[in-house]
């Protein structure tokens, strides 16, 4: 060294050295492994045993009956192959809006029949349920049926690996609220004797307060921090959200601008923390005469495009119609990229130009966004022209 002491280190080591480790704490990068495409929500009276095999035929029976898809030809065989293999990677039991309000009596029996039927396994990835909101009165219900779930679940067989199986938490607006979810969590580990930790949980963005509190501050990463390291994702709310905000019914859109802002401010909240994120559902069904049914996926097909471009990996999808555009959208958006990331990856670890710049980050960058393309089946090893291995160890 020069002039410099070397206490000068020491007290830099001091002073740093627990900043440094918070940060790791908060920011421990991104999740391995990996996200699905789409979230299903289905109402939970309209679940049951052949769930998936009548989504994936519905979604097949539209494609036959209302072509053509918008967009090109080539991804037909490569959809349908999907629509037949695995048409729903994540599925969402629904107890809250989409199910309502029934009496104790039946929903009790529908979350019990919730548990059994995840626990025999649906052959999907990833799954879990949405329980009604923390607040007020909803409370009672909303614990009693997580309760009744898990119980039947418990007792069904093997229960899923930890992050395989979700919990949906609607409507959080404070801190408070996740903290308490979190307590709930922590009692229903113990009760069913469950590796602390299993039970996971996403946070519904679907209210102002929780995109900015009444002191000005954002509110998202206070809700990250509160969760204590089991919040897996943040979901945005279409139309809850917009309709809080004052955004008249007509205009309500993921791909509004109040939509675009709050989901701006999640996704600076949630990066480098873990936590994934996914874009809100729209209500234009593909349904009815073709006319409709190609109207409502140009819709979809646009949302599903502008939510990739905007690093939203995920969406909801409410109707089976869906399934196409949200699968051929998705394929198109990696393949159209593929080519461009596979020779920049290349250069950059070829240490060759390529008229572009790349730096550490970056490459990172394209080596997830080859990974991703991997994962939902929009490209092979082939394709890429790298293993998994190589990807994963950029």
């Amino acid at each position: 060294m020069g002039r410099l002491s070397p206490d000068v280190l020491a007290e830099l080591d001091e002073r740093l050295e627990p900043v440094d480790a918070e940060l790791r704490r908060r920011y421990p990068g991104q999740p391995v492994g990996r996200q699905p495409v789409h979230t299903v929500y289905v109402p939970a009276d309209r679940c049951g045993p052949g769930l998936v095999a009548r989504w994936g035929a519905a979604a097949l029976a539209a494609l036959h009956e209302h072509p053509p898809l918008p967009y090109p030809a080539e991804l037909h065989e490569r959809v349908v192959g999907k629509l037949r293999r695995e048409p729903i990677e994540d599925l969402r039991i629904d107890f809250e809006d989409g199910y309502g309000v029934r009496d104790d009596e039946a929903e009790d029996a529908a979350a019990r029949a919730a548990g059994r039927l995840l626990g025999a396994g649906l052959g999907v990835p990833f799954a879990g349920l949405r329980i009604k909101s923390l607040t007020g009165v909803l409370r009672r219900r909303a614990v009693r049926t997580l309760d009744l779930f898990l119980d039947a679940l418990h007792g069904a067989g093997e229960l899923p690996p930890a992050g395989r199986l979700v919990v949906t938490l609607p409507k959080v607006s404070v801190p408070a609220q996740v903290e308490a979810m979190v307590l709930l969590c922590e009692r229903l580990e113990a009760a069913y004797r469950l590796p602390v930790g299993w039970l996971r949980f996403e946070v519904q963005i679907e209210t102002p307060a929780a995109i900015l509190g009444p002191d000005g501050l954002a509110t998202p990463g206070r809700l990250i921090e509160a969760a204590a390291g089991r919040c897996s994702g943040l979901h945005y709310g279409t139309y809850d959200y917009s309709a809080a905000c004052g955004i008249a019914a007509a205009q309500q859109s993921s791909a509004h601008p109040v939509a675009d802002f709050a989901k701006a401010v999640m996704q600076v909240a949630a990066a480098e923390t873990g936590v994934r994120l996914s874009d809100g559902s729209t209500n234009l069904l593909p349904v009815g005469e073709t006319a409709a049914v190609q109207a409502g996926w140009a819709e979809h097909a646009g949302l599903v495009r502008r939510g990739l471009e905007r690093g939203y990996y995920q969406g909801w999808d409410l109707h089976p119609a869906q399934l196409p555009t949200r699968f051929a959208g998705t394929y198109a958006f990696f393949r159209d990229g593929r080519a461009a990331a596979v020779a920049r990856l290349r250069a950059y670890l070829g240490r060759r130009s390529s008229g572009i710049l790349d730096e550490p980050a970056t490459a990172r960058a394209l080596a997830g966004f080859l990974l991703r393309g991997l994962d939902c089946g929009a490209l092979t090893e082939a394709e890429t022209g790298f293993d998994r291995a190589t990807l994963s160890a950029v």
